[in-house]
């Protein structure tokens, strides 16, 4: 059997055992080591093994995973969510649709000290849907808008999915959460714009709820100064150079800790349960580390990704038509696999075809980083879009009483802004890369 064969019988085995709902990190570990053994032999694929686990669980740079998921975790646990949703929902819910435009807002707040997007929608819709219920909002429109919103947990850095991009193409975290500051900012603002518009058009979706007074308003938005204070710490320190990233989640973590303390919600319960959820989720994405690197290994030894990468540099085709096709792989990819698994999957094979090409005379650094947060975006589009949608199905979850029908019907309208923003992010680099220009 020649290598190239034993690469696509893996990727068909890998579907096969997506489709038979195998773990995802069995489901590309299993048909990679089969394929190493018949490529190689078994003493070749015994010493990989033996090395394959220790190499990447010793990453440093890996190190900042959990250690964000943590920060994350004490938000959650310690109400810092709650909070957010209360000082956002005291400014605008009194407009249509304003308890949406709430979520969203405290979305991306949420995410600016999470980095993930499942945690970001199960924790805002927890505090969101009841009250959104109650104020007579359309079911389908209140799981959309949270299932939306909870996609800025890995849009605003931190960004779990990103640190993984970085690791794997060897870029610098800091730039990457640089770049991806503005494009998430946009995507929040261009959330709220949607909803405003579909709320015009059909308002008895979104009744508008009563109007705080002044005082609740103020003292609402001191209650989230911990979270204000947070990012600034984190982020202020990782681009004044105080630290690196690995050491701003550490800081992060111990001042989200800190602050859940201060505010007597993070309870010794919740604090176990903080780290229970952190070395679940932790293991979780190590597992899925495991089983790409062995897919990886033996697609290297199959010569797959240099054979593309020869095969699309000698395309007649304009460059960014090659990068549009990519963008579309991973839309039509986020159907069947979660984030982390399509980036340690992909990214190995895709971005060295990608770096081959003339775009738009961008070099090195530059087009690594426009491209990461061209994924990234486009990643965002499969947690929303039918047929799974992860997000969906956790906000659905939550809401049971609304159909997973109505809120795919829902989730149209933000899609239409997620495909515009890719465009303008495909065509104008420097709304990526103006910050990090800037910056560094």
């Amino acid at each position: 059997m020649s290598p190239t064969l034993v690469g696509l019988v893996m990727f068909g085995a890998m579907l096969a055992l997506m489709a038979l709902r195998a773990p995802i990190a069995a489901a590309m570990f299993i048909p990679g080591a089969f394929g190493y053994l018949v490529i190689s032999n078994n003493a070749a694929l015994v010493n990989l093994l033996k090395g394959s686990a220790v190499a990447r669980l010793t990453v440093y740079d890996l190190s900042v995973i959990p250690l964000f998921l943590l920060m994350g975790q004490f938000a959650t646990q310690g109400g810092l969510s709650r909070r957010l949703f209360h000082a956002a929902a005291a400014w605008v819910g009194h407009v249509r649709g304003g308890l949406g435009m709430a979520s969203i807002l405290s979305a991306g707040a949420f995410g600016a000290v999470c980095g993930s997007s499942v945690a970001t929608s199960a924790t805002i819709t927890q505090v969101a849907y009841p009250e959104m219920k109650r104020h007579g909002y359309a079911g389908g429109l209140a799981t959309a808008t949270l299932a939306t919103g909870g996609t800025l947990g890995i849009l605003i850095p931190p960004s779990v999915p990103l640190v993984v991009y970085a690791i794997l193409t060897e870029q610098n975290i800091a730039k990457l959460f640089a770049a991806a500051l503005v494009p998430g900012l946009l995507a929040m603002l261009g959330y709220i714009a949607v909803l405003a518009l579909v709320c015009r058009a059909r308002p008895h979706l979104a009744p508008p709820s009563e109007r705080a007074s002044w005082p609740e308003r103020w003292r609402a938005l001191f209650g989230v100064w911990p979270i204000v204070l947070i990012f600034v710490i984190v982020f202020g320190g990782i681009y004044g150079g105080l630290f690196s990233p690995t050491e701003g989640a550490a800081v992060g973590a111990v001042a989200t800790f800190v602050a859940g303390l201060a505010q007597r919600e993070l309870t010794l319960a919740a604090t176990k349960a903080s780290l229970a959820a952190t070395a679940e989720t932790s293991a979780m994405v190590f597992m899925i580390f495991l089983g790409a690197d062995m897919m990886n290994a033996t697609l290297a030894l199959t010569g797959m990704p240099a054979a593309l990468a020869g095969w699309v540099g000698g395309l007649q085709v304009a460059p960014l038509v090659i990068v549009a096709a990519v963008l579309l792989f991973y839309v039509a990819l986020g159907c069947v696999m979660d984030e982390l698994s399509m980036l340690l999957l992909t990214i190995p094979v895709l971005f060295p075809a990608i770096m081959g090409l003339d775009l738009w005379g961008l070099q090195g650094q530059e087009k690594a980083i426009w491209f990461g947060i061209l994924v990234l975006m486009t990643v965002g589009i499969g947690l929303i879009a039918p047929p799974v949608g992860l997000n969906v199905y956790v906000v659905n979850n939550l809401a049971r009483d609304v159909p997973m029908g109505d809120t795919y019907k829902g989730v149209f309208p933000f899609l239409a802004w997620d495909a515009l923003r890719v465009v303008l992010l495909l065509l104008f680099p420097v709304v990526s890369l103006g910050l990090v220009r800037l910056l560094f």
